[in-house]
């Protein structure tokens, strides 16, 4: 077994070291180490004033207390005004994942998870149309048909934040989920909503955005993966990917690729969340590749 050590806190000296005894004193081996500082706005990277990220992999001995390493890893927080968790790499992050009629993403999801290739666990599926109920229910996931409209919006919110609570998700993805979510949602739940739209966005807005771009004779399509926030489509990006297109493909082939780039960016970026690789810092991301 080994675990996920993140940490971030305001840079200044002797952090690294202080961790990295702190650790060693309670027998865990440093495996692999990222580490990344930001500086503040308007100052340069000399200025040492900003903020420091930090993932580590630790292998811990028969000699660790948990108990002790948690309460090391306390004081730490509180000597150095730092934000920490440590997991267990085996753990799986407990999901809900929200679809409308278009289902490419989620089945890839749902293909991923069997296949042991996505390290989450879906709890449930929310949906506002039933085109995937068959699809899901054949696997034994709980399938919720809340359908949406202008009446009953915040009644069916409220049944999906009670579904959160019930089941101790930790994530929500919106893998191709086609409504709005409010801003308190949004703002509750901040850095636990990951959402997947072409990145088109905002030029093609709308129905239809593969047919208007076609239309205008694009040469790249893509996708983005990103956290909801109340500011549509603008959150902290994870995840993006484009692939060039040329004038003898069909509004159709311009759909079907674009949703094969929408499945493996949301992947990838499902993937970084669950493995504790992803840190928020204000609209931007600092993301510790593998």
């Amino acid at each position: 077994m080994s675990l996920i050590l993140k940490m971030t806190c305001p840079d200044q000296p002797g952090v690294v070291a202080d961790l990295s005894n702190r650790l060693n004193q309670n027998g865990c081996n440093i495996l692999e180490s990222s580490q990344f500082f930001q500086p503040e706005p308007g100052t340069k990277q000399e200025d040492g004033i900003g903020k420091f990220f930090i993932r580590m992999n630790l292998q811990p001995s028969g000699q660790t207390d948990r108990a002790a390493l948690d309460a090391t890893l306390d004081e730490f927080a509180e000597a150095f005004k730092a934000e920490i968790s440590l997991d267990d790499t085996t753990r799986v992050i407990p999901t809900i994942l929200m679809v409308s009629k278009f289902d490419h993403c989620l089945i890839d999801i749902l293909y991923r998870v069997q296949t042991g290739k996505l390290p989450i666990e879906i709890k449930a599926v929310v949906s506002n149309h039933a085109n995937s109920r068959a699809d899901v229910e054949r696997l034994g996931i709980p399938f919720y048909l809340w359908p949406v409209n202008k009446e009953n919006k915040a009644e069916q919110e409220a049944k999906l934040d009670e579904l959160i609570e019930r089941t101790g998700a930790e994530l929500v993805v919106l893998a191709r989920y086609m409504q709005i979510l409010s801003d308190q949602l949004s703002s509750k739940h901040f850095g636990k909503i990951i959402n997947i739209h072409h990145s088109f966005l905002p030029a093609f807005k709308g129905a239809m955005p593969y047919n208007r771009a076609w239309e205008r004779g694009v040469k790249h399509i893509g996708a983005t993966a990103h956290y909801v926030t109340p500011d549509l489509d603008e959150g902290p990006i994870i995840e993006q990917d484009a692939e060039r297109i040329s004038h003898a493909e069909t509004p159709a082939d311009l759909v079907r690729r674009g949703q094969d780039v929408e499945a493996r960016v949301l992947a990838r970026a499902l993937k970084l969340h669950a493995e504790g690789r992803v840190f928020i810092h204000g609209n931007r991301t600092v993301i510790f590749q593998q």
